[in-house]
């Protein structure tokens, strides 16, 4: 067999491990989307626990990205620490090892091509009959999972191929090292997945490419490339993104420069550990206990060092936290898991809302002209945010009560809208003349109750809350629109002074009408 046709069953054997990893995290990420809401939120009371979520939840969804993007969500909807994020994330590596073990002792060691077709035409079945439910992404799941151990099958034989033809490095001094180092780098980078960079890493060893050593090396290698491709995606991202990802690069970086300082030592303790585990003495198990062992290794040298990196993340990336434009919580991380990117989502619509009270409330105390025109333009710059975000959602992943629960986040939205809007009208809020004693003190009414009402806005109580009222607002409404009328009709107003007067009163009426419809859908969606 020639070079040109072993490269054909090499790059195709690639594409399907690609598309069948891609196929199976996605479909299990939209089967597991409220299980995973629900173990993250529950499970990660102490460090310990923290952990074992991470590890459990990334072993059964197989991606160690949609934990960590959960593990950003819930820090950015303030549902979780940073502190147990972290821990998740560390947990989350060492569950990406489990990869490494299915194709180690599975997808090398029986003929699973026979078994793989099956699988891809039942999955195909299923997500045909059970488009946006969850039997269609179960069924996505399954003929991921069959295309991937195609893949496997041909990149064996593509290997196979290979074995004579081409050399990889095989040294043990130092540039061979890097070299190898760099393999595994490149093709995560390249790849944009470790899983199949290991996945080649263990073929090619099996097929006698390289050995064992140098394979660990290359393992290595692909563990820091995913540090890379994680600070790629956390560039742009939230400031608890950032801090996420800093914190899964420097795990990374510092257990790969350990593993590659005890490199030599680690390859023969395995193998004698592999023989007290009476596991098989194939290359490919020896780097699947490898992997796990290093990382392993990166959560015990982490244990003392995790609060003082904690607290060193929080004082980093602050800068754009200052900028209230900017979004806090919504990260384009999370639009690969809908249940998430929705309550980033409700997160973010509600941080516009107390923007909007906050703005009402300078329009109130009659703020200076320079304070309401930057209220107004964060308001703008972050309603654009917000809108550009849903525009980026994938529509065709969302079941129907995520659907349903995403029309009721746009109601919400439109009603702060609304309220933005007939802010910019209301200012400036003051009477429009002395002449008529009678016009201070019913501004000043107005001006009480509705201070009144953005104060029960944004008040936070435990439990279920009743509906602010809106009657003490509207009856001193009420009363300051006849005392203008009065006034104008006495000859104390001028007639284009109450016009203007009464469209900037009715528009700051209707811009807390508005606040607390959406205070009230916010209730119902969050008792929901």
């Amino acid at each position: 067999m020639n070079l040109w046709s072993s490269l054909g069953p090499l790059v195709g054997g690639l594409g399907l491990f690609l598309l069948g990893m891609g196929m199976m995290t996605d479909g299990l990420k939209l089967v597991a989307g409220p299980a995973l809401h629900n173990i993250l939120s529950q499970s990660t009371r102490t460090r310990w626990h923290a952990l074992g979520t991470g590890v459990l939840v990334t072993a059964l969804v197989q991606s160690s990205t949609a934990v960590g993007v959960a593990a950003i969500g819930f820090v950015n909807a303030g549902l979780l620490g940073l502190a147990p994020a972290v821990w998740v994330v560390f947990g989350a590596n060492v569950g990406s090892t489990m990869t490494g073990w299915i194709v180690a002792l599975v997808g090398l060691k029986f003929g699973m091509e026979a078994l793989a077709l099956p699988l891809v035409g039942l999955g195909a079945l299923m997500r045909l009959s059970g488009e946006h439910q969850r039997r269609g992404a179960l069924g996505t799941a399954l003929a991921g999972f069959g295309l991937l151990f195609l893949g496997i099958g041909l990149l064996q034989q593509a290997f196979v191929g290979l074995a004579g033809q081409i050399s990889l490095p095989q040294g043990t001094d130092a540039l061979s090292v890097l070299a190898q180092l760099g393999i595994g780098l490149m093709m995560t980078v390249l790849m944009q997945s470790s899983s199949a960079a290991m996945t080649i890493t263990l073929t090619a060893a099996q097929s006698g490419l390289i050995g064992p050593q140098g394979a660990a090396a290359v393992v290595i290698g692909a563990n820091i490339g995913s540090a890379v491709t994680t600070a790629l995606a956390g560039i742009g991202a939230t400031p608890n993104a950032r801090r996420t990802a800093a914190a899964h690069v420097l795990f990374n970086l510092l257990t790969g420069a350990v593993a590659l300082l005890l490199l030599p030592w680690l390859v023969d303790a395995l193998s004698a550990a592999r023989e007290a585990l009476s596991l098989p003495p194939d290359p490919a198990t020896k780097l699947a206990l490898f992997h796990t062992t290093f990382n392993l290794l990166g959560v015990l040298l982490m244990w003392p060092l995790a609060d003082r990196l904690t607290h060193w993340l929080l004082q980093r990336f602050r800068a754009r936290e200052e900028d209230e434009a900017q979004p806090r919580f919504l990260d384009d991380n999370v639009l690969a898991v809908p249940t998430l990117a929705l309550d980033a989502l409700e997160q973010e619509i509600a941080r516009l809302g107390k923007l909007c009270v906050h703005q009402a409330g300078a329009v109130l105390k009659v703020a200076t002209p320079e304070a309401l025109a930057s209220g107004q333009t964060v308001l703008s710059q972050l309603d654009a945010a917000v809108e550009r975000f849903v525009e980026r959602m994938g529509r065709s992943a969302l079941t129907p009560a995520s659907t349903e629960r995403l029309a009721e986040l746009l109601r919400i939205l439109r009603y702060y809208e609304t309220c933005a809007e007939q802010l910019r009208v209301s200012a400036p809020l003051v009477p429009p003349g002395a002449a008529d004693p009678r016009l201070p003190d019913a501004h000043q009414r107005f001006v009480s109750t509705a201070t009144f009402l953005l104060a029960e806005h944004g008040r936070v109580v435990p439990g279920p809350r009743p509906a602010l009222d809106l009657l003490p607002m509207e009856a001193a409404y009420q009363h300051l629109k006849a005392t203008v009328l009065a006034a104008a009709a006495a000859g104390h107003v001028p007639l284009a002074d109450m016009e203007a007067s009464l469209e900037r009163y009715s528009a700051m009426r209707r811009a807390l009408q508005q606040a607390v419809k959406a205070h009230t859908r916010q209730q119902t969606l969050h008792r929901a």
